[in-house]
């Protein structure tokens, strides 16, 4: 009896046990998820943060395309021209970002253009190098020139060192019909280029035969522009038949007497009687005068 009395006491006990060892595991198992959970917390918040405040960053440079160059026409703009294939203008980049964060203070925006993918821009603007840079100011445009610092950047607005620079033309304006045509041109261009792309990797033609269908398509524009120009000169001009005028100063050419008048004009002459014209054409009208030249010879 006293052996299955102890048995019984030792089962409660040993329950009791394996409860609290169950319990520790538990406990353990949290801590553990705790930890882990905070360890990823930390680098989820630090992406959270940073991410948003690296485009933040990025945001301050604006870019501009020929749909919102317009906006350089108000307020004060440095515009910086660039390739993404070009050394000079990824090395400054950096350089750039950094005015870039100086802007709000300095109350200049800062733009910058792609021409790989603004053509129109780079034809508006005349890019001729890269990465070129342009100040704009109340819808005068100048050239930057000089170091490419962001100290200097600085200097150059903060001094109002752009004063010192001619502005450009207004013949050569980013706004000036000119300059519209230029940047039409250089649109057009770009679009004859990705045509010519899409005949020779999409639809498989080769090279040849997408230069005759742009030399074809050249001589039917240039028909059909020369007929609507001569159809608008006839409507504007129409031409008249006119009868060609007569000099008033101009000598007349003298007329020719018949030797009939020229014979009358003879003084001391007389008019020789007509003849019918049956006889005009014989010999004796010869004999008739030689005898009226020999009267008016006589005193």
């Amino acid at each position: 009896m006293a052996a299955a009395s102890g048995g019984v006491c030792l089962e409660p006990a040993k329950a009791e046990r394996r409860g609290k060892r169950a319990a520790r595991a538990a406990a353990g198992a949290n801590q553990a998820w705790a930890l882990g959970a905070r360890s990823w917390a930390l680098p989820l918040l630090l992406l959270v943060l940073v991410v948003p405040a690296a485009r933040a960053r990025r945001s301050q440079v604006r870019a501009l395309s020929d749909g919102s160059w317009r906006e350089l026409l108000q307020g004060e703009w440095m515009v910086e021209f660039y390739a993404p294939w070009c050394p000079a203008c990824q090395n400054l980049q950096p350089e750039w970002e950094s005015f870039a964060e100086w802007g709000e203070d300095l109350e200049v925006n800062i733009a910058k253009v792609d021409v790989t993918e603004q053509p129109g821009l780079s034809g508006r603007f005349i890019i001729t190098a890269l990465p070129t840079i342009y100040h704009c100011k109340d819808g005068e445009f100048r050239r930057y020139q000089g170091p490419r610092t962001k100290t200097d950047f600085i200097n150059f607005i903060s001094d109002q060192e752009w004063k010192s620079i001619e502005p450009v033309s207004s013949w050569f304006g980013p706004s000036s019909f000119l300059m519209s045509s230029m940047s039409a041109l250089f649109q057009l261009s770009m679009c004859i280029r990705r045509c010519h792309g899409y005949f020779t990797e999409d639809l498989g033609i080769p090279a040849w035969g997408s230069y005759g269908i742009f030399a074809c398509a050249t001589l039917f524009s240039g028909l059909l522009l020369g007929l609507v120009m001569v159809f608008l000169a006839d409507c504007i001009c129409p031409s008249k038949k006119h009868k060609p005028l007569q000099h008033p100063y101009q000598k007349r050419p003298p007329e020719k007497k018949p030797r009939e008048e020229r014979g009358a004009d003879v003084p001391g002459a007389e008019a020789a009687p007509r003849e019918p014209a049956s006889s005009a054409a014989s010999p004796p009208s010869t004999v008739r005068q030689r005898d009226v030249r020999a009267g008016a010879q006589q005193p």
